[in-house]
């Protein structure tokens, strides 16, 4: 149960620290508004790291919160037995790091008056809509996020994952503009939804599903591509 718990625990935290540094660069009247990429790229590096971190005490809890390493793990290990738990823990988490994130920032969503920037603070974008190069680019940036963390060494020091950081910094500054580099459903799909049920509206709010299906399904392609080629070069013993 632990494993669950660390999961759903771990995903709220990302989603209540990174969309939360979304909503505070971008809703009216926040303190912090316009606030720029580097704060986005410095804050959620550092909501995927301090949960990564914290949660590692949970026994069992592979500190994943992200579908696609869920599965790349499952596939470089051929444990596949929590993994279901394991996504749907991800997607409850993302969905209440989310929502907490409505009811704190209510008064900053009504003085938005536009549901694009609303929905902006919740889940992403593409930049340019191309359906084929937005797919690639999901793709390739969580192919780099799950290859990297795949190589990153295991041990009982946690302090690696301070390396965690450095990889999430280096995807967005890379790839962040092209849509802004999801890599993950519980980071998108989950909060898109809480946007959709949650957040209050000036108009017709539109969960843009005609580009939201790729941050759903473009990284896990991406995390199964990286973990296949991890698993062929250490069969061919590649690795020191």
């Amino acid at each position: 149960m632990s494993v669950y718990i660390g999961e759903f625990i771990g995903t709220l935290l990302l989603v209540l620290l990174g969309d939360g540094v979304c909503c505070n660069v971008s809703l009216e009247k926040s303190g912090f508004k316009g606030g720029g990429a580097v704060h986005i790229l410095i804050g959620w590096g550092m909501a995927v790291m301090v949960p990564a971190f914290a949660m590692s005490n949970f026994t069992g809890c592979p500190s994943a919160f992200n579908p696609a390493v869920t599965i790349g793990l499952a596939i470089r290990t051929g444990d596949w037995s929590t993994v279901a738990g394991q996504i749907i823990a991800q997607m409850l988490g993302g969905f209440c790091g989310a929502a907490i994130l409505i009811f704190l920032y209510g008064d900053h969503i009504r003085a938005t008056a536009d549901d694009a920037t609303v929905r902006g603070c919740f889940c992403t974008g593409p930049s340019i809509p191309n359906q084929l190069l937005n797919f690639c680019s999901e793709f390739v940036a969580t192919f780099v996020l799950v290859f990297t963390l795949a190589l990153i060494p295991a041990g009982s020091d946690r302090t690696v994952w301070v390396l965690v950081y450095g990889v999430i910094v280096a995807c967005g500054a890379s790839f962040g503009g092209l849509t802004g580099y999801a890599m993950n459903a519980a980071r998108d799909t989950a909060p898109r939804l809480a946007y959709l049920a949650l957040a209050p509206s000036f108009g017709k709010k539109d969960g843009n599903w005609s580009y939201g299906w790729i941050p759903a399904v473009a990284p896990i392609c991406g995390g199964i591509v990286a973990s296949l080629l991890y698993n062929a070069l250490a069969a061919a013993q590649m690795f020191g």
